[in-house]
């Protein structure tokens, strides 16, 4: 091609080529088009998921435990709850159940049908102890959303010694058992029964308003002591519905006249031992403190061992009664009188030093006070004085080796 000629167009041409050839002879697979994963859906992943708890069941010939603290079978186990609470899941996975673990168990009818499936005998019973077929029907009685449950009493070291003192005295036939009369009786210090138990009123609480659509009503809480180690705070009318309805019974001393309804409490005369150590006091064979006491004894005794009064000592309650009706300042005077000879002559020291002589210790037998407190009820008393070397009640009128001197 030489300048100022015209441009040529050249054609270059290649043999046939067979691209089918080239194909067939990829060993290698270079020329193979990549396959497409398969999208995932929920319903795969679901199954995947249902396929290891399928596979535990296998290997364990159990269901995954949900409780358990393998953190590998709580996870199955968390899992099958879930596919159990919901119905899609269980239809979209029965066909991969070859083990039934997506079967519920029908609700059983009735108590019978519960314990007949205790496949590991958890309830058996070969000794009867779960037969209550011959224990009575008991009416349990409530008090609304306040209910008053009992609970273990913290404190009952301080009463268990009254309890046996009352069945002592029940024993003795100093003390009997009358039927519930009414709820003027359910006074601190006071003792019942209910169904077989023996109780103890320790405190009344503060009375209480509760207004209703119709008017206001009182109400007071109790701290009610059981012999069995319990107490309660119920309500003082809720205990006289029970009293009265499981008939209940008080416990009166047997020197007292039959106790009527419409009787009241006027207080409390004791009869207290020392507990010292102080030789002086302890060779004391028959010393006792008589008082008067307005609410529950085992309170007003509580700090015995800092006051004068019981001879910085601990005390014992060796007897206790209730009077009714009357002025018991007045029955304590009357007692102390009587007993003015063999009241004890000592003076005791307080813990800020100052002196005190106590006035109501006094070296007589309880026997010889119990009798005073017959005389007291029959009003024959005045007719009587303590002889102090004889220990024991004399007439005023008769002559005593010191008036005949």
């Amino acid at each position: 091609m030489t300048d100022g000629d015209p441009a040529q167009h050249v054609d270059i041409s290649y043999p046939a080529f067979d691209i089918q050839v080239l194909i067939d002879s990829d060993e290698d697979g270079l020329l193979d088009a990549p396959v497409k994963a398969k999208k995932v859906t929920s319903a795969d992943r679901l199954e995947r998921a249902f396929s290891e708890i399928v596979e535990f069941r296998r290997a364990h010939g159990r269901n995954p435990s949900a409780t358990t603290r393998d953190i590998a079978e709580r996870r199955l186990g968390a899992r099958l709850d879930g596919i159990l609470a919901n119905e899609d899941k269980i239809a979209a996975l029965k066909h991969l159940d070859e083990f039934g673990l997506l079967e519920i168990p029908e609700a059983p009818e009735s108590i019978e049908d519960l314990l007949q499936v205790d496949d590991l005998d958890l309830l058996g019973d070969d000794s009867g102890l779960l037969d209550v077929s011959d224990l009575p029907v008991r009416r349990q009685v409530y008090e609304g959303t306040e209910a008053a449950r009992r609970k273990k009493a913290d404190d009952f070291e301080q009463f268990e010694p009254f309890f046996k003192q009352k069945h002592a005295e029940l024993r003795a036939g100093t003390a009997k058992l009358l039927p519930y009369a009414g709820m003027s009786h359910i006074v601190p210090g006071a003792f019942f029964v209910l169904n077989g138990v023996m109780l103890f009123i320790a405190e009344v609480g503060e009375t209480e308003y509760k207004k209703s659509t119709v008017r206001e009503n009182k109400r007071e809480r109790l701290r009610c002591i059981f012999e069995n180690g319990t107490e309660s705070s119920m309500y003082r009318q809720s205990l006289a519905i029970r009293l009265s309805d499981e008939d209940g019974q008080v416990i009166v001393q047997s020197a007292l006249p039959e106790i009527l309804t419409d009787d009241e409490v006027s207080g409390y005369i004791y009869v207290l031992r020392s507990l010292s150590t102080d030789p002086q006091i302890a060779a004391i064979k028959n010393l006792h403190k008589i008082g008067f006491s307005r609410g529950p004894v085992e309170q007003r005794i509580k700090n015995a061992k800092t006051s004068p009064t019981y001879l910085m000592a601990p005390v014992e309650i060796v007897a206790t009664y209730r009077a009714y009706n009357l002025k018991t300042s007045a029955l304590e005077n009357l007692l102390h009188r009587v007993f003015a000879e063999v009241r004890l002559d000592i003076t005791q020291i307080d813990r800020h030093g100052r002196d005190y002589d106590p006035s109501e210790w006094f070296d007589v037998p309880l026997t010889v006070i119990d009798q005073a407190i017959d005389l007291i009820m029959s009003g024959d008393i005045l007719k009587y004085e303590c002889h102090a070397q004889k220990q024991q009640l004399v007439s005023r009128d008769q002559e005593t080796p010191d008036s005949a001197q």
